[in-house]
């Protein structure tokens, strides 16, 4: 790019961001144009020219104070209007001559009245400017007929039409830029949102995970250390299940932290990104919560459906928490029953214990419950499901959701 392109696009940004400067800058653009030619061009001396007063220095003063009036053209619209009209009708008084900065500063006052001020002020602006114009138009000492006066009428309404279409096309594209930018930051918003909301999903799947294998790993590496000494087969066992457990908790992990991952390779990908458990794993896990010693038993009712994923996950994850809180608090001689009821259109699911647990889960939790009750009811509520967490009749605690199959 050149050094003078670059200037001029200094120089119009300076401009854009000084608009009266601009304005000062037409108005002795028309004095520098205007006033050499009304001093030094000789009017005709017939049609009634030689009427007309030679222009003198009281003309001159006028002429430099109408135009310098469009400085104010901008801020000031209507009043800058008035101004010059005022002006035009006492150069028509005194009889000088039209001049070409007197004229056209007319005329950008008009415009500017109609493009930078509402309806109700530009209505008024052009209506006192078009009265005006006709008063000075008809006070020259010249016959005007009547297709001369119709055309320079034309003249002024076309221009008050122009500055009311470009204000109009002005405040469209103000009202598409500001959608624009509202819809952007819906955008934004909804964005951080999911964000948000995605989060929230994976730490309840970490929490159940972790949850969930902590507690089992924590109840064989006790049963290790209690019969190590006399039972060295057993604890080699309750260690290859700590084992198994806590790699099968990693592998979780990994696979829903994976989805945060952006520099994986495909077979990574593949494994980190494998399907959530479901019902369809409910005996491998209650195999996992049979090995540290906890007696659980599964019934199921009614013809098995396949409900959608978001449910089948859920209900998964509901048993899972619910087993883990029974292995933290029930105790070691606690037994626990887990229950599916299928019907047309809902799952039942029930996980019962008949442990010592109660009095320890609500005294923990209070008013202040624990994240894995939270996660329960967040995880129910989500599916439009109900929950109902609380102690057991006969003793022991219980936990009862009911999902739609179709959520």
């Amino acid at each position: 790019m050149s050094p003078r392109i670059r200037g001029l696009r200094r120089f119009r940004a300076w401009l854009q961001s000084r608009p009266q400067a601009g304005d000062a800058l037409l108005a002795l653009g028309l004095l520098v144009v205007g006033l050499p030619q009304m001093y030094l061009e000789d009017l005709p001396r017939d049609e009634g020219y030689e009427r007309f007063q030679s222009p003198d220095l009281l003309n001159g003063v006028l002429v430099v104070l109408l135009a310098m009036a469009l400085t104010f053209r901008q801020r000031h619209a209507l009043s800058v209007l008035l101004f010059i009209s005022a002006g035009e009708l006492a150069i028509a008084a005194l009889n000088y001559p039209p001049s070409v900065p007197d004229v056209v500063a007319f005329l950008i006052a008009i415009y500017s009245v109609a493009a930078h001020r509402g309806l109700a002020h530009s209505a008024l602006g052009g209506l006192v400017g078009f009265t005006c114009f006709v008063v000075t138009l008809l006070m020259l000492p010249l016959d005007v007929s009547p297709s001369v006066l119709f055309t320079d009428a034309a003249l002024v309404a076309g221009v008050w039409v122009l500055g009311r279409n470009l204000r109009l096309r002005r405040a469209y594209f103000a009202e598409l830029e500001d959608r624009a930018a509202r819809l952007e930051r819906a955008r934004g918003t909804d964005a951080r949102a999911a964000r948000i909301e995605e989060r929230s999903r994976i730490a309840r799947e970490l929490h159940d995970v972790v949850a969930h294998h902590v507690s089992v790993m924590t109840v064989q590496a006790g049963a290790a250390r209690r019969i190590i000494d006399r039972d060295a087969d057993s604890a080699r066992e309750a260690m290859s299940t700590i084992e198994e457990v806590g790699r099968t908790a990693l592998s979780e992990m990994r696979r829903i932290v994976g989805v945060l991952r952006t520099d994986r390779d495909a077979e990574q990908a593949g494994r980190e990104l494998a399907p959530q458990p479901g019902l369809g794993d409910l005996g491998e896990l209650l195999d996992h919560v049979r090995e540290t010693g906890l007696s659980v038993q599964l019934w199921i009712e009614g013809e098995a459906r396949t409900p959608s994923p978001g449910v089948d996950v859920a209900a998964f994850r509901l048993i899972q928490e619910a087993l883990t809180n029974t292995l933290k608090h029930a105790g070691s001689q606690a037994r626990a029953w887990v229950r599916l009821y299928y019907t047309d259109d809902d799952l039942t699911v029930e996980i019962e214990d008949d442990g010592r647990g109660t009095a320890t889960i609500m005294a923990d939790n209070g008013d202040n419950p624990g994240h894995g009750l939270v996660g329960m009811y967040e995880r129910v509520a989500l599916y439009g499901g109900e929950l109902r967490i609380g102690p057991r009749v006969g003793g022991g605690f219980g936990v009862r959701a009911r999902f739609p199959l179709e959520a």
